[in-house]
């Protein structure tokens, strides 16, 4: 045996034994992957249940005649059932369609609901935020009215003199009305 002999069957391949689906799926993926260029085949879903169209000629009508042969019952068994399979399947797909119909309208409901939710949300954060620019805004001003109160009382006080007369005015009558 040459050493090219001895090579080759170290690659030979061993038995793989499947413990669980893991190794099922990974064999499967190792297969998938020994040939990219090959197409995965894909196959599609379910297709749904109809209903076989109706004769165009209806070959065993049943007469009114009395007198039915015993192969007749076969036949109307086979009709019978065959209608109410029909009817069974009928039934089933208009309540099929009104769940799914029941559905769509729920969904529609809770998206409505969570748009109105959500502006009324953004409203509020708006608002917030208005309020917090005003007030932001107003500090500033009330800062400096804070901090330096006689210097803004004495622009008052320069610019109206009559209004301050005023007020000691009414302070002076108050003052008198309380002695009393």
């Amino acid at each position: 045996m040459s050493t090219k002999d001895k090579e080759g069957g170290d690659e030979e391949k061993k038995p793989v034994v499947i413990k669980n689906a893991t190794d099922l799926q990974r064999l499967k993926l190792e297969k998938l992957m020994k040939n990219p260029d090959k197409p995965v085949v894909i196959p599609d879903g379910p297709k749904q249940k109809t209903l076989a169209p109706p004769p165009d000629f209806v070959r065993n009508v049943m007469g009114s005649s009395a007198g039915a042969g015993s192969g007749e019952f076969h036949v109307y068994r086979h009709l019978r059932r065959k209608e109410y399979a029909r009817q069974k399947f009928i039934q089933e797909k208009s309540e099929k369609e009104k769940l799914d119909e029941e559905y769509h309208n729920k969904i529609e409901e809770n998206k409505i609901k969570a748009d109105e939710r959500t502006a009324k949300k953004r409203a509020k954060r708006l608002k917030k935020k208005q309020k917090a620019k005003v007030k932001a805004k107003k500090p500033k001003n009330t800062d400096s009215n804070l901090t330096g109160n006689q210097s803004d009382s004495d622009q008052s006080s320069d610019e109206a003199p009559e209004s301050n007369e005023k007020n000691n005015d009414c302070s002076k009558s108050n003052s008198s009305k309380d002695n009393e």
